[in-house]
């Protein structure tokens, strides 16, 4: 797998066009050799509102800046003090080039 750099900073966390509040984000993306492109990172918001968006199926995270990814998140069980939580990039993956360093 090659590194393509990270994307950070801050958007809404949504699900079925509701907002669940502001988080910030920090995902890396990674090109596999058949060019499949993946992402991955950790969202962190107030633990109330991680609780409320934790296991939700259909999340949508809509950066500061307009990009939208899917996200689903990664672990089963979220403790219920955590203000952090990993989540797998879905969807809206930009290209090799859209990652920063």
């Amino acid at each position: 797998m090659q590194y393509l750099g990270a994307l950070r900073g801050t958007g809404t966390l949504t699900s079925g066009g509701e907002a669940m509040g502001r988080a910030d984000y920090d995902f890396e993306g990674f090109v596999r050799p058949a060019g499949e492109i993946n992402g991955s990172g950790e969202i962190r918001m107030p633990p109330a509102a991680l609780k409320q968006a934790f296991g939700h199926k259909t999340v949508q995270l809509q950066t500061d800046a307009g990009q939208i990814f899917s996200l689903r998140f990664s672990d089963r069980k979220l403790s219920a003090a955590s203000d952090v939580a990993h989540v797998d990039l879905i969807g809206n993956l930009p290209a090799i080039a859209g990652w920063g360093n």
